[in-house]
């Protein structure tokens, strides 16, 4: 026969057994959280460095590239065209290239800048055009901030991802 418990032991073991059940489980959902968060800003940082990188990629990587200045004569239909005038040598004058009609070009106005390999397309360059081309990642910075804020109760990292993102966008707002 096997003697009996006092019943404040086996209230013991009791809430003993229900507490490591619920700390496993907060473990759990805290791993979850912390994965499905952690994704999510992943995602949404490489979307802004991959919108990014179709139009920096050509003014960061300028060795080879053609470069020079357009002088924007007229615009319609989301782009504006003109005249190039070659810097780089190999380089050739061309009567019409095509740039992207945006707040960075107005009609009137000269822009340095390089061509688009086995194209027409003319993407800015110099300070103004980097920064330009970062403006997805500096959205995405600011997206990302709210997402490692929230999800990941990470605020300190998240205020340094907003800095980043504002930082950027207000230099490109500026240099532009």
């Amino acid at each position: 026969m096997i003697p009996a418990m006092p019943a404040s032991a086996a209230a013991a073991r009791a809430r003993q057994a229900s507490s490591s059940a619920s700390s496993a489980s907060a473990v759990l959902l805290r791993f979850g959280r912390v994965a499905s968060m952690g994704t999510v800003a992943a995602l949404i940082l490489i979307a802004g460095v991959w919108a990014s990188w179709g139009t920096a990629q050509h003014v960061l990587l300028t060795k080879g590239r053609e470069q020079g200045t357009v002088e924007v004569t007229r615009c319609a239909d989301g782009s504006c065209s003109g005249p190039y005038s070659p810097v780089s040598a190999g380089s050739q004058a061309r009567e019409r290239v095509v740039i992207e009609d945006s707040v960075a070009v107005a009609k009137g106005r000269t822009y340095s800048v390089v061509l688009k390999p086995g194209s027409g397309e003319a993407v800015r360059s110099g300070p103004a055009g980097v920064l330009y081309a970062w403006v997805p990642l500096g959205g995405a910075l600011l997206l990302a901030s709210v997402v490692v804020a929230g999800g990941l109760r990470r605020t300190r990292v998240a205020w340094g991802m907003a800095g980043v993102g504002v930082g950027l966008l207000t230099a490109a707002f500026f240099a532009v």
